[in-house]
């Protein structure tokens, strides 16, 4: 199929599945509405798109249905990448406004970044800011500095909201540190700006990305670590070859496997719990390496070429060819809209 018969074919699988899970799943996921399945475009090696279904196991008859959906888009002709992901959460914990430590049967909470000595990123203070570098809200523990982008005029730092917010209560002004709090950073000391603005993420309604920056206080950063200035973006098309630098796992390569992926579902604990996220990014590392885990989440991921493709934030445990995961990514473009925000040049 090509781009066009590929989304015809997604919303007949997304309308599938919806209509085999209603009121065949009670869950977490069944109360913000959507179908425990997540739908979008899978690139095929000849340039064409299939199908791509994940499901995640812990939900009753989630296999099944799963499996349903397949063989009926099958049926039709189309190709149909069926994967499991096991749970989806934000891939850094948030401070004690968001729960952090909580890990109920249900909803638990985002996942806490690995500790700083099993870290392979940096976690420690770096002046001049860096992309990769350990940075959090005074309240949050430890995510990623991803990129620097102007708003404004000002040059400012990106991440995730659950990194340089947290929790609805958190408000501009708010200090934000470098390095997160969970490697050390302290206030006053480590403070290297301020939460200046943060996309919402709300219980119960449907997001595209999980986005936030902050206004610093010295402009003068190095926004070529580590593979040059990154200014320019691309839609993800499937495929494509990426790495990141989180402050986790450092320098990690990976391959798109899912593009547009619609009902993803992520764990954010139990201020937010589970929330919905439409047009997502998968990728799998290569190699046998994990391309993310706890405490990567707002790391930039961009093409072997240096063009930013979109903004790290959630992973799974499981899946993938090599089994260490599956991480999911805001596409650039729309991260970068809804902050009013230009890579900076």
């Amino acid at each position: 199929m090509d781009h066009d018969e590929a989304r015809e074919a997604k919303a007949h699988a997304v309308a599938v599945a919806r209509t085999l899970a209603e009121g065949a799943v009670h869950s977490a996921a069944a109360e913000v509405s959507v179908a425990p399945l997540a739908v979008g475009l899978a690139p095929c090696p000849d340039g064409s798109y299939g199908i791509a279904l994940r499901y995640r196991l812990g939900l009753p008859g989630v296999r099944s249905l799963a499996h349903q959906v397949a063989a009926e888009i099958g049926q039709v002709g189309k190709v149909v990448d069926l994967r499991r992901t096991g749970r989806i959460r934000a891939l850094a914990g948030a401070g004690h406004r968001s729960g952090v430590g909580t890990d109920g049967p249900t909803v638990p909470g985002p996942r806490p970044p690995v500790v700083t000595a099993q870290a392979l990123g940096e976690t420690g203070r770096v002046r001049p800011l860096r992309p990769g570098v350990s940075i959090a809200h005074v309240d949050v523990t430890a995510g990623t500095l991803g990129a620097f982008v102007q708003v404004g005029g000002a040059v400012h730092a990106l991440s995730n909201y659950h990194v340089l917010a947290g929790s609805p209560a958190a408000r501009p002004g708010d200090l934000i540190l470098q390095p997160g709090p969970a490697d050390g950073g302290r206030a006053p000391a480590d403070r290297v700006g301020t939460l200046a603005a943060a996309v919402p993420l709300a219980a119960g309604t449907t997001a595209t990305v999980d986005a936030a920056i902050a206004l610093l206080d010295d402009e003068y950063v190095d926004a070529t670590y580590p593979v040059g200035r990154i200014t320019t973006t691309a839609r993800a098309l499937g495929g494509e070859l990426v790495a990141k630098i989180g402050r986790t796992t450092a320098v990690t390569s990976g391959r798109v496997t899912a593009i547009e992926l619609d009902d993803v579902v992520v764990g954010y604990g139990e201020e937010l719990g589970d929330l919905r996220f439409d047009d997502q990014i998968e990728i799998e590392g290569t190699g046998t390496a994990a391309f993310s885990r706890g405490g990567d989440s707002g790391s930039l991921v961009y093409r072997e070429d240096g063009v930013a493709l979109g903004l790290l934030f959630a992973g799974s445990e499981l899946g993938g060819d090599n089994g260490r995961g599956l991480t999911y990514v805001n596409p650039i473009d729309a991260v970068l809209g809804a902050l009013d925000a230009t890579l900076l040049a």
